[in-house]
């Protein structure tokens, strides 16, 4: 008897929850605008050989009064220019050939973004994840 109040009552106990965490302004909650770039796998390469592919997911954080719609249509462009960019000139991490290296690529894709967006659309470049395609051991000195 018990278990079937506690099943009636769950809708109504989760429309409270979700009322209690709504913002005190009563409008939707502010969430800045974004672009998420469809995960794109970039080349390690160590003396000239290509040794991994790192698997990079990016978000491209603009600026308040970007435009985010026109932007995220843009998206398969900021994917066209960071592979340009890796291809050319590997972001590769000398240390751990499991990662990219994030300083460099953010400095690279932040300056492209900012031709293809328009100046002070991009505020951020952020590598929210990276997935190696292959564990591979830490190089020897």
């Amino acid at each position: 008897m018990f278990r079937r109040a506690l099943i009636a009552a769950a809708p109504l106990l989760l429309l409270a929850s979700t009322a209690a965490a709504a913002p005190a302004g009563g409008g939707p909650a502010t969430v800045g605008q974004y672009v998420e770039l469809q995960p794109v796998g970039l080349p390690i390469v160590a003396k000239g050989h290509l040794v991994n592919y790192v698997f990079v997911y990016i978000r491209l954080n603009l600026s308040a009064g970007a435009d985010a719609t026109a932007l995220r249509d843009k998206e398969p462009y900021f994917r066209d220019a960071l592979v340009r960019m890796a291809h050319r000139t590997p972001f590769t991490d000398p240390a751990d050939f499991n990662r990219i290296d994030e300083g460099k690529l953010t400095a690279a894709l932040m300056r492209e973004a900012s031709v293809i967006a328009g100046p002070g659309a991009i505020r951020t470049v952020v590598v929210t994840s990276q997935a190696p395609q292959h564990r591979i051991a830490v190089p020897r000195s």
